[in-house]
C-alpha cells in the first residue's frame, strides 16, 4: 500500500467516525455542550487534561498504598523503603504486564487473581511448615 492510499482509508474512517470528527473540530465549543466548568473550548484538550490528572493521581494513590502495606508488613520501616526501593527492571515489567492483563479482561483479571491468591497460600504454606520444623528441632533438641 502507498501513503496515499494509507492516507484515504484514515480519512474514510475518520469520516465515519463522528466522535473523533466532533473531537477534531475547531468550531465545537467544549462550554457549551457540558454541565461541567471546562478549562478550554476543544473537546479533545479537555479530554488530555483529564486523562494526565487522573493518571497522576492513580500514579501518587498507587505510590501511598504501597508505602502502607510495605510498612505494615515489616515492623522496620528501613525494610519497607527498602522492598519498594529494591524493586529491578524485570519486577516492574512484570507487575506492569500484570496491572494490564488484569485491567483489559475479565479472564485476565481471573488468571493474575488465581496467580495472586495462589502464591499467597504458598507462602502461607511455607511459614507453616517452617514453624513445624521449627518447634520440631527445639522438641527434639530439648529431648536430649
Amino acid at each position: 500500500m502507498t501513503e496515499n492510499n494509507l492516507a484515504d482509508q484514515a480519512a474514510e474512517r475518520l469520516e465515519q467516525d463522528t466522535t473523533a470528527k466532533e473531537l477534531l473540530a475547531t468550531d465545537v465549543d467544549a462550554t457549551e455542550n457540558s454541565r461541567l466548568p471546562v478549562p478550554s473550548t476543544n473537546p479533545a484538550t479537555n479530554l488530555i487534561i483529564a486523562d494526565i490528572v487522573i493518571r497522576s493521581l492513580s500514579v501518587m494513590l498507587r505510590d501511598k498504598v504501597e508505602e502502607k502495606v510495605a510498612k505494615a508488613s515489616f515492623d522496620d520501616e528501613e525494610r519497607a523503603k527498602d522492598l519498594l526501593n529494591g524493586r529491578t527492571i524485570v519486577t516492574s515489567v512484570a507487575l506492569y504486564g500484570a496491572s494490564k492483563l488484569a485491567m483489559r479482561s475479565p479472564l485476565g483479571l481471573g488468571l493474575v487473581t488465581a496467580a495472586l491468591v495462589g502464591k499467597s497460600l504458598y507462602d502461607r504454606g511455607r511459614t507453616v511448615q517452617r514453624k513445624r520444623r521449627s518447634a520440631a528441632k527445639h522438641l527434639t533438641s530439648t529431648e536430649d
